[in-house]
């Protein structure tokens, strides 16, 4: 089980891992906040992009707010930081 720290940006032009921001990872995603809809938006763009199913990524802290913790099983942390070095170059 891997603890990613991320800042959300919704409604922005493209879904995407935009890079590092302090110790967290900025992701944009098209979806704007209401209902829920930007937080499904970036589980399904953090699945995609490490490779992991969308039911092993679950947010436990800050689901009404732009700064996200998410737990990502199956994935240890090492390996997590590897995957997001690779994204993020």
């Amino acid at each position: 089980m891997a603890i990613l720290k991320v800042k959300v940006q919704p409604g922005s032009g493209r879904n995407e891992i935009a890079g590092r921001w302090l110790d967290m990872v900025k992701v944009r995603v098209t979806a704007a906040p209401e209902g829920g809809r930007a937080n499904k938006a970036c589980i399904e763009l953090l699945a995609r992009e490490l490779n992991v199913p969308k039911r092993d990524i679950k947010i436990i802290r800050g689901s009404s707010s732009p700064k996200k913790q998410f737990q990502i099983d199956g994935l240890a942390d090492p390996v997590l930081q590897d995957k997001l070095d690779h994204l993020i170059r």
